[in-house]
């Protein structure tokens, strides 16, 4: 890949490389130089096998690594079309196989120690292959495919075919395995389950056939198997229906009808993770919840492994042990390891027991004897173990760990296990060259972890943990210092001038944020550091200034790389930094100068806080046309840069591109490359990759020598710059002190709790590997706080103490205005409120009272925002209510309440129905309407046509049917009629039958339960109102009652009664301000508004207050104009002036004056009086009519409420009626659904009968081809052995006799036995083509020794004998290819059988869907017909004689008019029979005059007769016929006699011309007679010579007497006649036998083929 480009401009403004096209791309390069593996590292702890008993191979990245365990050395294969997928071995025939991980896969199949490709095999996986396993014996290969296809495949590698194949959709697979000892058996595990597929063989044809194994649960027991789909019974109840699957109840019908499972039927089982086969063909399967199966791979029985008990002594031996074990792994630091409840997850079998282990780290040993085992342990790993792999020798046994430590054990010698390899658990992080580079290269992982490896050869020198999560690492060019950054944001750096002993010598605490990558440049002076916090810190490499931070950079953008040059001739550094331009889409890169003066005078080009300033670093910005992912600049205007997924390395000029080499060391689907590095004399390249773990080494293997001159100068040139300081550098290195440790925390617990605190507390903790604690040469308060803080903090505590007396002396000023304040605010506290101060007048900062008042604005604004939406939310909750509950209905919900009791009655509340409601009932009610008419059409068409019972019965139900109300309540089964429902318009009872009538008549019954409650709201609305009137009349007299009561001046309570909110429910929507008891906010306007509105209200009542004409009514009579009646009570008669003097004194005057005086008194007091009394009868009429109207209201709301409950009864029956109907329609449709799923089975059966039934005749057609083939065989193998005597009939008797013995003497093993062995333990198991080949080849090596001369007779020929020993293999050959074609027979019938057992179970299955089908549509008969009806009795109205309820089981439901017309037809045929035997009465009485008119008829009778029989002596022909019986005589004869002279015409003309032809024909025969007369005339001549030839012969015969002789011929003539009449007889016998034999023939032909 190329980057062309224009070199540009130091200048201050940016600015552009912009690239060029591609075409200017070359590659000449490539072919003088080439890159090749030097050596790989990395692990893979999944895969891992044993290629041959001594080498072990597992993947890496795109690498298959092979280490011998004897010597350690390691050799790699490379996969040339990207990353390793998955990976299967043989360690028997040598051989490894593994895919790719690229669109359409291959597998690729090696041999070993060749790495020879044997083949490819091209399947139709699309995407990856997860999972492959070889079998033990026999080229046969087992895959699994991912997603999207999911399928078992078994395929013969080194023919390149697939045997057969299974998909299982959605089934991911973690192993698959073949039977050791069973090639035609494979287990096939996932996360939950385990199933045995057995490939069965039909000759050259294989067939997968499934067998799933039921597991335990959770809790180790067997959960019993329920058939859900196939219930056991079909129990039935009258009401509830049959009793149906749980699939059809929830309404399945496809394939998921079958597989559907409750909730609560499902129970977890247990979950597999490792498993091993046996050799009785059985495993044993490790869970995660800790139990061991053991499985049989022929029956699926699970069975539990459980421990044998322990002896009492041997019991507390182990306690003692395990209490022992556990306080070691205390005293460790250790987690405690629970060996009760284990879980295996690696498992290897051998003849001595089962190896087992898990994340315990512990090997295990168990001595298995049948279901019981004793445990023994063989090793601790102390690590969590992930596999156990045996070697094809069961000599050693392979343990590999999830951390990467691979281990080797022997059980026979039952020692410790011995590491084999120490890998790492983790992908690589990075890697890089130790100084000089050229012979040591170091690399760290993700988890921390340092190795040093020996570049020549990749061997691992030394290893050290570090135990944290590192981010970065870089070799320091300038000492043997690495530097290691982390996430925490520390860096540490290790000493590795011992490359054996590499150990932390420093650490610091860079920043908060991690660290993403770490540069040296290349003099060694300055480590550049990049940050996730967009800092670049610059740090002294040099070990001798103790690693010394000396500033950092800030940059705008995301720093996506960093790349360091250095310019040694003027001792600058020169720092590029790519970064990425989010808004434009754009890379940018920064360059900036590092001078070596920041060494020596650091503070001159630093800040107080530490960052470098902008004139020292000099920065540059370049902008770049397209994003870059890396960059790195050198010299000479030369930029390098790759992507991470690119699959090659390229090299990049400003100016053209050039590709040098490339080698495709990692792949896309492993991440791509993570990082790659030039060791300094440019024979080395490390790259690591970003997923796949793998560590690739490249070196050259051909390049150009100019090239390599130059990079021997380079690297020599470097190397002189760098060795003083070097050695002067590792000698400080070696000097500084190790890193001391904390055993007593971790380094990951602080970090985190530092982070989260504001407070650092205490420095980061580390752990070696070994454990060893070393002295820190950092000061633990300097690691507690990061370096920026450290700056931050040192600023502080400078500016601290360079203005320490400024602040004493504002301190002493702030504490006198202090006092001088608070003295001021006591003397205004004393002073008037009309001269006081408010309290803020006494703030002196003003500024922080403004920022405290807009801080609480802002928390004010905050809060009343969240209030608004709050209030906001509320009140969209409130719409949402109102609207569903409020604004939906119709008719709103209320209630009535009585006046004087604690009794309420309530509406219903009514929706609006909808317009689809509306619309569906208006359709029912048209049918209705339809039905109706057409039912009276049709009874009236009956009446017309007969006038049967028959059809008057069905008039009167036609009019029964159309009568509003006719029907009995207790048929109809509810009163609604009675409350405001029409029942009329319902469809009977009996006659629900159908789906459509069940339906329609449900949308009527919700129409009757609406009209009852529409019914009982009008009701209920008049009472309501009713009671507003009762209301208004108690107001309008509880007026009048508190005038009386004021009149007579007493204080006493007026009952008031309102309407509640019950009542009134509107008033629920509406917020009263009584009833907010806070205050309420106003706005300013709103404020303003209500002061105005006050104002005004208070002037108009002043204004009102000053009236002169009410002032001047007051003040003369009392603000009246004239006294009322009413006002009697408060009259008064003033008393004379002089009643206060002494009543002698009065004179006659006054006197007068005083009686008139009482006597008004005593008057005014009887009007009052009467007043009095007239008012309080007033009172007592209103409270008592009061009394009396509420009372009657109050007895007209018991009788609604009354009504209501009739109501809700006659609305419950309807609802009752609407459930039975809906239970109807559910059972109804979980019986279609039922019916749907069985018909739906029926065809996957069917479906799979007609494959069978295929395969069946398959198998047949073959099983005779092979007969054929084994019968030749058979034949062949006697004829040599009849053969033999014949072959050697040369040779004398006596050694022909010690010849066929030694002919028929064979091996003690027999071939068969050889094929038994590699088959298995299983008779229907046969050995393959390739197992036949190998036993014959060790059967022919066996003949080896027989075919010696030792066994040779004495005195036969040599040639002889060699051509024995010839024919005797022949023989042997020749028996067991027949033994071995009597295997393939037997096992070709075998599968024949078992196909023709799978074809009886199909049938049987489909005879029992049939019969349930069967059963199916009777009880969707029978529920159709027995309906559920309702009924209303009276309480008390059954009566019965006994206790014993009778049983109606049996009973037939029948309707009452049923039986009364049966009665009425009794009644009928029994009046017949009466009239009838009336009727026989009169007619007795008139026998005799019947036998009067009887003997007159017969008189009649006599004259008939005779009148009759002169009729038919009479002749008649057929023209007095038919003048008998033609009406119009005379016509027909004139037309007779037309049609007759017509065809009298015609036969005369027909008669001419027959005249004619008639003539013609006599002339004719007039010729031929003459000619015959003529020929006659000539015969008679010959006539007359042939009778005297015949005279002359007879006188002839008669003189030579041959009578005799021709009798005899004549007798002999008739016995032949006779004899071929007899013969001919027999044939018409033999015909006939023959016919019915051909007859017979051809029925059992057609019966034996019937498709022939």
């Amino acid at each position: 890949m190329e980057v062309p480009g224009e070199a540009p401009s130091v200048g201050p403004a940016p600015e552009e490389l912009r690239a060029e096209a591609l075409g200017g791309r070359r590659c000449s390069s490539a072919e003088e130089a080439a890159l090749e593996v030097s050596w790989v590292q990395g692990f893979s702890n999944k895969n891992f096998g044993f290629i041959n008993n001594q080498t072990v191979c597992y993947p890496c990245g795109n690498y298959i690594l092979f280490l011998d365990i004897e010597t350690k050395t390691t050799s790699a294969l490379h996969c040339q079309t990207g990353q390793v997928g998955a990976f299967a071995v043989n360690g028997n025939s040598q051989v490894l196989a593994f895919s790719d991980r690229k669109l359409n896969p291959i597998i690729y199949i090696y041999n070993f120690p060749e790495l020879n490709k044997l083949t490819e095999l091209k399947g139709n996986a699309q995407l990856d292959y997860t999972l492959l396993a070889f079998s033990f014996t026999g080229p046969y290969l087992a895959s699994y495919s991912s997603i999207p296809e999911f399928v078992l495949s078994v395929w013969n590698w080194q023919e390149n075919i697939i045997l057969c194949s299974e998909s299982q959709p959605g089934v991911a697979a973690t192993s698959l395995s073949f039977n050791p000892m069973n090639w035609q058996q494979l287990c096939f595990v996932n996360e939950s389950s385990v199933t045995f597929w057995h490939i069965e063989k039909n000759n050259d044809e294989h067939h997968l056939k499934q067998n799933p194994v039921k597991l335990h649960d959770g809790q180790g027991s067997v959960s019993p198997h329920k058939e859900l789909f196939f219930p056991v019974s079909h129990s039935e109840d009258s009401y509830y229906g049959p009793d149906l699957p749980v699939s059809a109840i929830a309404g399945l019908v496809g394939d998921e009808a079958e597989t559907f499972m409750p909730r609560n039927y499902i129970r977890p089982s247990v979950h597999p993770t490792a498993h091993c086969w046996t050799t009785t063909s059985e495993i044993y399967m490790g869970c995660k919840e800790g139990y061991v199966l053991a499985i049989s791979a022929e029956t699926g029985s699970v069975s539990a492994l459980q421990q044998k008990p322990l002896p009492e002594h041997m019991r507390k031996m182990s306690d003692v042990v395990s209490y022992v074990r556990r306080e070691v792994q205390k005293k460790k630091g250790g987690k405690l390891k629970d060996l009760e409840n284990r879980g295996f997850f690696a498992m290897a079998f051998c003849n001595k027991g089962l190896y087992a282990a898990g994340s315990e780290g512990m090997l295990f040993f168990y001595d298995i004897k049948g279901l019981q085992y004793e445990m023994k342990i063989c090793a601790d790993i102390l690590q969590p173990i992930s596999s156990l792999i045996f070697s094809p020798d069961y000599t050693t046994l392979l343990v590999v760990t999830d951390q990467g430590t691979v281990y080797t054990y022997k059980p026979a010698h039952s020692g410790e296990a011995v590491k084999l390899l120490d890998g790492c658990s983790s992908c690589f992080l990075a890697a890089d060259f130790l100084t000089p580079g050229d012979e040591y290269c170091v690399s760290v992982t993700i988890s921390g972890e340092v190795q040093v490896w020996f570049l020549e050869d990749g061997t691992c020198l030394s290893k050290l943990n570090l135990d944290i999560e590192a981010t970065a690492m870089a070799c320091c060019p300038s000492s043997n210092s690495v530097a290691v950054g982390t996430k925490m944001g520390l860096i540490y750096f290790l000493d590795v001038t011992k490359v054996e002993a590499p150990r932390v010598v420093h650490r610091i605490f860079l920043s908060k944020f991690p660290v993403l990558s770490l540069h040296y440049d290349q003099s060694g002076q300055f480590l550049i550091t990049r940050t996730t916090e967009g800092y670049i810190f610059i740090l002294d490499a040099r070990p001798s200034k103790l690693f010394q931070v000396l500033g950092y950079v800030v940059l705008a953008d995301e720093v996506l790389d960093l790349s360091v040059v250095s310019d040694l001739k003027s001792d600058l550094v020169e720092v590029v930094a790519l970064l990425n331009v989010a808004e434009v889409q754009r890379a940018r890169l920064e360059i900036f100068c590092l001078s070596s003066a920041l060494t020596t005078d650091n503070e001159k080009y630093v800040n107080e806080q530490g960052m470098l300033n902008a004139s020292a670093i000099k920065k540059e910005q370049y902008d770049l046309d397209y994003p870059l992912s890396s960059a790195v600049r050198l010299k000479d205007n030369i930029v390098y840069g790759y992507c991470n997924c690119a699959p090659f390395i390229c090299k990049y000029h400003l100016s053209e591109e050039d590709i040098l080499a490339q080698k495709h060391c990692h792949s896309y689907q492993g991440g791509g490359i993570r990082s790659i590095v030039f060791s300094l004399d440019g024979k080395f390249i490390l790259v690591n990759g970003e997923n796949d773990g793998a560590l690739v080494c490249l070196k050259w293997k051909k390049i150009n020598k100019i090239e390599v001159k130059e990079a021997a100068f380079h690297w020599q040139s470097l190397l002189a710059v760098l060795n003083k300081s070097t050695l002067n550098e590792n000698v400080v290195l070696k000097s500084m002190a190790e890193w001391q440790f904390d055993p007593e925390s971790t380094s990951e617990s602080i970090p985190q709790e530092k982070f989260k605190e504001a407070a650092l507390k205490s420095s980061n903790v580390e752990r070696t590997e070994e454990g060893v604690n070393i002295t820190s040469s950092y000061s633990a308060s300097s690691n507690d706080v990061t370096w920026m803080g450290q700056k931050i903090q040192k600023v502080i505590r400078e500016e601290t103490q360079r203005f320490a007396n400024q602040k004493k002396e504002l301190q002493m000023g702030i504490k006198k205005l202090r006092k001088t304040i608070q003295k001021m605010m006591h003397e205004n506290e004393q002073v008037p409120d009309i001269e006081k101060l408010e309290q803020q007048e006494f703030n002196l900062d003003v500024e922080e009272q403004e920022r405290a008042q807009a801080e609480a604005e802002q928390e004010v604004a905050r809060v009343r925002k969240e209030i608004e939406m709050e209030n906001l939310a509320n009140r969209y909750l409130q719409d949402v209510i109102k609207h569903e509950c409020w604004d939906a209905m119709c008719v709103k919900g209320r209630a009535v309440k009585c006046f004087h009791m604690a009794h309420e009655v309530k509406n219903y509340s009514l929706k609006k129905r909808s317009k689809e409601e509306l619309e569906t009932l208006e359709k029912v009610l048209q049918l209705k309407k339809i039905a109706t008419a057409d039912l009276k059409v049709r009874k009236n068409n009956v009446e017309i046509e007969s006038e049967t019972i028959l059809s008057k019965e069905e008039g009167e139900k036609a009019e029964e049917v159309m009568a509003d109300g006719s029907a009995s309540y207790c048929l109809v089964g509810s009163l609604s009629s009675q409350y405001g429902g029409d029942t009329s318009i319902l469809d009977h009872q009996w006659d629900l039958h159908t789906r459509e009538q069940k339906v329609n008549q449900i949308v009527l019954l919700k129409d009757i339960i609406y009209k009852v409650k529409t019914a009982f709201n009008k009701e209920f609305d008049i009472v309501a109102r009713q009671k507003e009137q009762e209301i208004a009349r108690v107001k309008e007299r509880n007026l009048r009652i508190r005038e009386i009561l004021a009149q007579l001046d007493l204080q006493v309570e007026v009952w008031e009664p309102a309407l509640t909110n019950d009542e009134i429910p509107e008033r629920a929507l509406t917020v009263q301000d009584s009833e907010i008891k806070v205050e309420k906010y106003l706005t300013q306007q709103e404020r303003e508004k209500a002061e105005m509105l006050a104002k005004l209200e208070m002037e108009r009542r002043l204004a009102a207050m000053d009236n002169e004409r009410l002032r001047a009514l007051n003040d003369m009579m009392g603000g009246v104009l004239e006294v009322k009646k009413e006002d009697i009570l408060k009259m008064d008669i003033p008393p004379p002036s002089f009643i206060s003097k002494p009543e002698h004194v009065w004179n006659d005057e006054e006197k007068k004056i005083f009686r008139e005086h009482e006597k008004k008194v005593k008057e005014l007091n009887e009007e009052k009086e009467n007043y009095r009394r007239a008012l309080e009868n007033e009172l007592e009429k209103l409270e008592a009519s009061i009394q009396e109207t509420t009372k009657n209201f109050d007895e007209t709301v018991c009788r609604l409420s009354e009504r209501k409950v009739k109501s809700e009864m006659v609305i419950y029956q309807e609802e009752l009626k609407i459930v039975n109907l809906v239970y109807a329609l559910l059972l109804d449709e979980e019986l279609d659904a039922r019916e749907a799923g069985l018909h739906n089975f029926l065809m996957k059966k069917e479906k799979e009968k007609v494959k069978t039934a295929k395969t069946i005749l398959t198998a047949k057609n073959k099983i005779e081809a092979y007969t054929d083939i084994y019968e030749n065989a058979v034949a062949e193998e006697k004829n040599l052995e009849h053969g033999f005597t014949k072959e050697f009939a040369g040779v004398p008797p006596d050694l022909l006799e010690e010849l066929f013995q030694l002919y028929k003497r064979r091996p003690k093993t027999t071939m068969t036995e050889m094929l038994l062995d590699r088959a298995g333990l299983h008779r229907d198991c046969s050995g393959s083509a390739e197992d036949y080949k190998h036993a014959l080849g060790l059967l022919m090596k066996a003949m080896d020794e027989l075919d010696s001369r030792e066994h040779m007779p004495n005195g036969l020929d040599l040639s002889i004998w060699e051509h024995f020993c010839l024919a005797r293999r022949s023989k042997m050959e020749s028996e067991e290819l027949v033994k071995w074609k009597a295997l393939t027979l037997a096992e070709m019938e075998a599968f024949l059988q078992r196909r023709t057992d799978d074809n009886e179970k199909i049938k049987s299955e489909i005879e029992d869907i049939f019969q349930e089908l069967t059963w199916l549509k009777e009880e969707k008969i029978k529920l159709r017909l027995n309906l559920t009806v309702q009924f209303l009795l009276k309480q008390g109205q059954v009566e019965l004689e006994s206790t014993e309820i009778p049983d109606y089981t049996d009973a037939i439901l029948i309707n009452k008019a049923v039986i009364e017309e049966l009665n009425c037809s009794i009644m009928a045929q029994a009046e017949k029979k009466i009239a009838s035997m009336v009727e026989y009465k009169d007619f007795s009485k008139g026998i005799f005059q019947l036998e009067w008119e009887h003997k007159k008829m017969r008189m009649q009778i006599e004259d008939l007769k005779q009148k009759a029989q002169d009729i038919v002596t009479l002749p008649i022909s057929k023209d007095r016929q038919l003048f008998l019986t033609v009406l119009n005589y005379d016509s027909r004869i004139a037309h007779r006699i037309s049609v007759m002279e017509q065809s009298l015409g015609i036969m005369d003309e027909l008669h001419k011309k027959n005249v004619k032809n008639r003539q013609k024909k006599i002339k004719e025969l007039e010729k031929c007679i003459s000619l015959k007369e003529q020929e006659n005339y000539e015969l008679s001549l010959q006539l007359k010579e042939m009778l005297v030839s015949v005279s002359e012969r007879r006188h002839i015969f008669e003189a030579a007497d041959t009578q005799h002789v021709s009798e005899k011929i004549a007798k002999q003539r008739y016995r032949e006649i006779l004899k071929q009449k007899r013969l001919r007889g027999l044939v018409k016998e033999q015909e006939e036998q023959f016919e019915i034999l051909q007859a017979e023939a051809e029925r059992l032909r057609s019966g034996t083929f019937p498709v022939l």
